[in-house]
C-alpha cells in the first residue's frame, strides 16, 4: 500500500491541493443524490455490454479475458471516466463468474505459507 492511503475512509490531499480518490470518487456518476441539487433531470446511464447473467461459461470468460488484458492500459491512459466504466464493468463480470463458481478450484501453489 502507498502512503496515500487513509483508513478512515476519505481520500487524503497531496501538498499540491490534488485529491488522491479512486475514479469511482470522483465520478459524480457514482453519487446520485447530486442530480437533485443542481435542477438537471439525469437520465439512468445506460448498461456496459451485455447482462452478465446472459452470457454463456465461454463467453463470460472470454469478456473477462479481455478486461484483463486491457486492465494496465485502461489504468494508466484512460480518463476517469473509462476507467470507472471498466472497473464496473469487471465487477459486474467477476461477481457472476464466483457466482456461478462459488467451489471454485483453488491451485495449492497459488497459496502463501503463514
Amino acid at each position: 500500500m502507498t502512503e496515500s492511503v487513509r483508513r478512515d475512509g476519505y481520500p487524503s490531499t497531496s501538498p499540491g491541493g490534488s485529491v488522491d480518490a479512486s475514479p469511482e470518487q470522483r465520478m459524480p456518476e457514482w453519487d446520485t443524490a447530486h442530480t437533485g441539487d443542481v435542477g438537471v433531470d439525469v437520465a439512468e446511464p445506460e448498461p456496459m455490454g451485455i447482462d452478465p447473467a446472459d452470457l454463456a461459461d465461454e463467453d463470460l470468460i472470454r469478456e473477462i479475458h479481455s478486461l484483463h488484458r486491457t486492465r494496465l492500459d485502461t489504468l494508466r491512459h484512460a480518463t476517469d471516466a473509462a476507467l470507472a466504466n471498466h472497473l464496473r464493468r469487471t465487477a459486474e463480470l467477476e461477481t457472476e463468474y464466483l457466482t456461478r463458481h462459488p467451489g471454485r478450484e483453488v491451485d495449492p501453489g497459488r497459496l502463501r505459507d503463514l
